[in-house]
């Protein structure tokens, strides 16, 4: 049995009573008013019959925000992006972005969850309405005043504690700390809790050209100097990075367990690529593991501090920050740079294949041809010029 809730009048009119009142929309699509007592607003649900004749209901709230006359309009409103959303096959367990950024980073590496985590703390999670909204009620106008948020809050560097040393927060900030919010509702809907992207393709789309990594070359010799300007303790760790092509983060979350001296044979963690994988080390870099492993217990850092602690950025950024001023260097040489660096001379000096690059620096061919491409490119010129006959 249906009932008209349109009005402000027939509402009123309405006895109180737990089961909600309901007004049908369309076929298997109904809007319900529940009226507790004859003093409440009321709340506002959404009822929905599939196709295999099953009912589906969805709370749209009390919409007290706006005046009783507008309520009936507000809630089928929702209630028609709900029906839409249970349409294309949608789930209807109502996740929150909350939800979604924690499904998320139970699908990140360690080192990888730490940063996502951090921004979604600092961005989501303090924000308690945004991080509470139902990924089916979300909005493209309440992404776009989040992002709007970010952009206009000041940064301060990572070196610094002041809030007298903020400065503008750049495009390139702007764009590290939307990208895991971005892969969150992505996953979301891939897992159904979302039926379209939206409310957010175009209000998290990255700022072109910001993310340009100032790629910092460092030959062989300058990255000699660098290794032997830095202390003791930061030494074997820059020595790994100088050896293999691998992120600075995946090297040093390197355990013990990590390491098969008897083979040779190093695990690289789950890192970007979402899998681990394993490489055989040469003899010179295997002999550096091994002597960073005697006497740790398996969980141990393989390349640890001097208190014990395995290195991350925050606590190699000023150690590596001396070490380049004591090398002259140039000062905007970073950890990175040593990974930039021995890809470049597997490439260029060593000429060794793309892919089998690609494979150990844990990441993909189309990325290393991206990056790096203009190298293979060279030499396939080189080697056409001796074809001359």
């Amino acid at each position: 049995m249906t009932t008209s809730i349109a009005t402000v009048r027939a509402r009123e009119s309405l006895k109180p009573r737990h089961a909600p009142y309901w007004q049908q929309i369309r076929r298997g699509a109904f809007v319900g008013f529940r009226k507790l007592s004859a003093s409440s607003p009321g709340a506002w649900v959404a009822r929905f019959r599939d196709d295999e004749g099953t009912r589906h209901f969805h709370t749209l709230g009390a919409f007290e925000d706006y005046p009783p006359s507008e309520r009936f309009d507000r809630a089928k409103d929702a209630a028609d992006e709900w029906f839409k959303h249970m349409g294309r096959g949608g789930r209807d367990e109502g996740a929150t972005v909350e939800d979604a950024c924690r499904a998320y980073l139970e699908t990140l590496s360690d080192s990888s969850r730490k940063d996502a985590e951090g921004r979604f703390k600092r961005w989501i999670f303090s924000d308690g309405k945004f991080a509470g909204t139902e990924l089916v009620k979300l909005k493209r106008s309440q992404v776009r005043a989040w992002r709007t948020k970010l952009e206009k809050t000041p940064a301060i560097p990572q070196d610094k504690t002041s809030t007298a040393d903020q400065r503008e927060r750049s495009a390139a900030s702007v764009n590290r700390d939307i990208t895991p919010l971005r892969a969150a509702l992505y996953l979301a809907l891939e897992n159904g809790h979302l039926t379209t992207d939206e409310p957010w393709k175009t209000a998290l789309k990255p700022v072109e050209g910001a993310g340009r990594r100032r790629n910092v070359y460092l030959d062989a010799q300058q990255r000699r100097m660098l290794v032997e300007a830095a202390q003791a303790d930061l030494q074997p760790f820059l020595r790994a990075l100088c050896m293999l092509p691998l992120r600075p983060g995946a090297v040093a979350e390197l355990t013990v367990r990590d390491l098969e001296a008897r083979t040779s044979e190093l695990t690289i963690g789950r890192d970007k690529t979402g899998e681990a994988r394993r490489i055989t080390l040469p003899p010179v870099t295997c002999k550096l593991f091994v002597e960073a492993a005697k006497g740790k217990l398996p969980a141990a850092p393989l390349f640890a501090r001097a208190d014990g602690k395995a290195w991350n950025k925050d606590s190699w950024k000023s150690p590596l920050k001396d070490a380049v001023e004591t090398a002259n260097l140039r000062s905007d040489a970073t950890a990175y740079a040593l990974r930039h660096s021995t890809i470049t001379d597997l490439l260029a000096l060593h000429r060794l294949d793309t892919l089998t690059v690609a494979m150990l620096s844990g990441t993909s061919l189309a990325m290393i041809e991206k990056h790096y491409g203009h190298l293979v490119r060279q030499h396939a010129m080189d080697a056409l010029a001796k074809l001359n006959v």
